[in-house]
């Protein structure tokens, strides 16, 4: 979809995107806080941030509960969410074009004004208690944290998370809340059918949020390093359930993001991929993957999936065989051109929607403050080449941070194993 940019600076220290989508019927609002879990005040409160987002649509100066102001929010079928993550507190809403003001208002009121209070604050960790004690039985969500953990990022596990929910207390999340909600540490992004006079009533609606000054908070920046191969026994999966992650000590750029996205297409993107697809024809894997994960300090190579114990050394040595390979350059240019195609696809599909466009540009300015400029993606793709992608990932193999992390009921030999198996 055809839209244009404008960035905002306010009086307040406040930040953001304003995007004009030219006819568009939608208006979507991404608001985001540096305050997630990382920002806890003290380890026995790493959950605070996440009990803080739930309480975000509770009570306010004006409805008195969370049931009272999700009946006015979505009396016209306007949606609102919020999620945390390591570092952001993020708040989305999508509404109908005719009554944008009126859910910026509402919006206003939830992250201006809230009244929390303990009713709600009781029920609120028994909510979040519930949800992860739930992702407990998610093998994925149990493996993540842990490789986190073992490469020196200062995180907690889901079972460490549990325990610090009795800690929080009414103090703490207002504590929390002040400290992180802040003008300076607000980003926004805005998207819809943004006209001039629109435009101007945005920027005063936003400048009038009531919010101390505060300062925009700095990235937590962790000393990272390998260490051995982890498992996480559990006696009921009855496969092998792996993640690992190679890391460089950068934030890639635009250029080299996506040249290594045309090599995750090569690797694992299809069933004709030269690792996931030979294995599926092998009968190894059902389904595994690689991604390529960034943050403001560094660049993780991802690789996940699940495996029979049987057919897991098989598969290691048939991941390592095709890692060499793309260490030598040994890259096809029709394996490459089928890459760049499926890319430009891809990019040309991630902007159908007035949410998707603003999903877009907030990934990368909540991180960086930074404006991508997508128009030049596609040229970007069509110069992607196998030099560079070989350059990328011995780079991001050679950096000696490497995590490995399994979920299973094998032995703890077969895991390190399996990691040995992965020194290139």
């Amino acid at each position: 979809m055809r839209h244009y940019i404008e960035e905002v600076k306010l009086k307040s220290g406040a930040r953001g995107l304003l995007i004009n989508v030219p006819g568009a019927s939608v208006m979507a609002t991404r608001v985001q806080f540096r305050g997630g879990l990382r920002y806890a005040k003290k380890p026995d409160l790493y959950e605070i941030a996440h009990v803080v987002e739930h309480l975000s649509f509770g009570a306010n100066s004006k409805y008195k509960s969370e049931s009272e102001y999700e009946a006015e929010f979505t009396k016209n079928g306007a949606y609102h969410n919020a999620w945390t993550s390591d570092l952001s507190i993020c708040y989305e809403t999508e509404c109908a074009d005719f009554e944008w003001d009126r859910i910026l208002d509402l919006k206003r009121l939830a992250i201006c004004e809230p009244k929390f209070n303990d009713e709600e604050l009781k029920s609120e960790k028994g909510n979040v208690k519930a949800e992860l004690t739930g992702y407990l039985n998610d093998y994925n969500r149990l493996l993540w944290p842990r490789l986190q953990q073992s490469i020196g990022e200062r995180v907690e596990n889901l079972s460490e998370r549990l325990k610090t929910l009795p800690n929080i207390e009414l103090k703490d999340i207002r504590e929390h809340y002040r400290r992180t909600h802040t003008a300076k540490n607000l980003r926004f992004v805005i998207a819809g059918a943004l006209g001039f006079s629109r435009r101007r009533k945005i920027i005063k609606m936003l400048s009038n949020w009531e919010l101390k000054p505060g300062e925009r908070l700095e990235v937590p920046l962790d000393d990272l390093h390998s260490e051995p191969a982890v498992l996480i026994r559990r006696k009921d999966a009855s496969n092998i359930t792996f993640g690992f992650s190679f890391i460089t000590p950068r934030r890639l750029d635009s250029a080299c993001t996506i040249a290594m996205s045309c090599l995750n297409h090569i690797l694992t993107g299809t069933m004709s991929s030269r690792i996931f697809g030979e294995a599926r024809r092998r009968g190894l894997v059902y389904g595994m993957g690689s991604s390529l994960n960034l943050d403001e300090s560094k660049t993780s190579w991802d690789f996940d999936g699940e495996v029979d114990e049987e057919n897991a050394e098989e598969l290691f040595d048939l991941i390592r065989h095709e890692l060499s390979k793309v260490l030598s350059g040994d890259i096809e240019e029709k394996d490459l051109e089928a890459a760049r195609s499926y890319c430009l696809g891809r990019f040309q599909m991630s902007a159908q929607t007035v949410g998707q466009i603003a999903d877009l540009y907030a990934e990368e300015y909540f991180k960086s403050d930074e404006i991508e400029n997508y128009s030049r993606i596609p040229d970007i793709v069509r110069t992607v080449d196998k030099t560079e992608i070989v350059e990328l990932a011995r780079e991001l193999i050679d950096s000696n941070v490497f995590g490995f992390t399994a979920v299973s009921s094998c032995e703890k030999s077969l895991i390190t194993s399996l990691a040995d198996r992965l020194k290139l």
